[in-house]
């Protein structure tokens, strides 16, 4: 029976289509069941991760080995609601011959001993991971052009602490200006202190400092890290850029952050690189880590009332009170305006 047919009782044996012609389109999803259930990958080769490049991941595998070798690898489905970062270290499948044009699979993300991370801005809680597994960041500031920024610094100093990372400052461009009077706002903390000038970078000195650590580099734009970090690590090649003369900004020459290797007779190390930047969030801190890093100042604080701030106006304060006894000697006054300072810069962050 055609279409055009007026009677449809009629059994027309010249009948053009019927149902058997009709194609049936297969499902997407295919016949298969759903399940859950994931291979566990027991034959995985774990890497490190040294960058990432939209969704794609530079890994190093068979580190410090004869095999040693770079590959490029992208994430299973089954972690696509998870982060990857530099410094991960990762289990891995697939092709990992790191030949061209081929592709490694991440399976697994690797416990992470840390995790340096910042907010877009004080008030939002989302963190953004900056790095793993770095155990030192180098704070680098300038001393002049761009002018040093005592509260940048701060809340470095605040995601370090809160991390669990040991800090260093280098102050760079001391040919232009003396950086004693801001130095002298970190005089009650622990801190390694390098200072620079055009012509006297202390290559050797830093170099010690990072051999058996990975050091994340943080910076405002301009102050002369990536310059630093050309000096460390000749062959990574990292853009340098010039401060604005009106502005007084420094240029964004790095875009994404990579781990370099630091390799000398002395022993191998880690830099990982940042891009700079003029806002460090603090959305996601939690104070008492700020403390933790004050091991002296934290252990008389296990006097203190439920809830104490710490802060110069905290009642019955077990810190305050023997500071102003003189219990911690002539360093115990610039070690609780370090504290005190910090816990201020978080305070007065909004929505805290």
């Amino acid at each position: 029976m055609t279409w055009w047919d007026a009677d449809p009782d009629d059994d027309d044996e010249d009948d053009e289509f019927d149902e058997s012609d009709v194609r049936v389109r297969p499902s997407r999803k295919g016949s298969r069941p759903r399940t859950k259930i994931r291979p566990e990958h027991n034959d995985a080769q774990t890497g490190r991760v040294l960058g990432v490049d939209r969704g794609r991941y530079s890994i190093l595998i068979d580190e410090s080995t004869r095999d040693e070798r770079q590959l490029t690898a992208a994430r299973a489905s089954e972690l696509r609601r998870k982060s990857v970062v530099t410094g991960d270290r990762v289990d891995l499948v697939g092709d990992l011959s790191g030949d061209d044009g081929t592709l490694a699979r991440i399976v697994r993300i690797q416990p992470r001993t840390t995790l340096l991370r910042r907010s877009a801005d004080d008030t939002d809680e989302v963190e953004r991971v900056i790095v793993a597994n770095a155990d030192q960041m180098l704070i680098v500031v300038a001393a002049a052009n761009p002018e040093p920024r005592i509260r940048l610094v701060d809340r470095y100093l605040v995601a370090a602490y809160d991390a669990g990372i040991s800090p260093i400052l280098c102050i760079t461009k001391t040919d232009l200006a003396d950086p004693a009077e801001f130095l002298r706002n970190f005089a009650g903390l622990d801190l390694p202190i390098f200072t620079s000038s055009e012509g006297n970078l202390p290559v050797d000195d830093i170099t010690a400092s990072l051999i058996n650590h990975d050091t994340v580099f943080v910076g405002h734009s301009g102050v002369g890290k990536s310059t630093l970090v050309n000096a460390l690590v000749p062959e990574a090649k990292r853009a340098t850029g010039v401060v604005n003369t009106v502005t007084g900004r420094g240029r964004h020459t790095s875009s994404s952050t990579v781990s370099l290797r630091l390799a000398t007779d002395a022993g191998r190390g880690w830099v990982i690189d940042t891009p700079g930047v003029r806002s460090f969030g603090l959305g996601h801190i939690d104070t008492d880590n700020i403390l933790k890093s004050f091991t002296d100042l934290a252990a008389i604080a296990e006097d203190c009332p439920r809830g104490c701030t710490h802060l110069p106006d905290a009642p019955d304060c077990a810190i305050n009170e023997a500071v102003a006894a003189g219990r911690l000697g002539e360093t115990g006054k610039g070690r609780l305006d370090s504290l005190q300072r910090l816990l201020t810069t978080f305070a007065k962050a909004p929505g805290h």
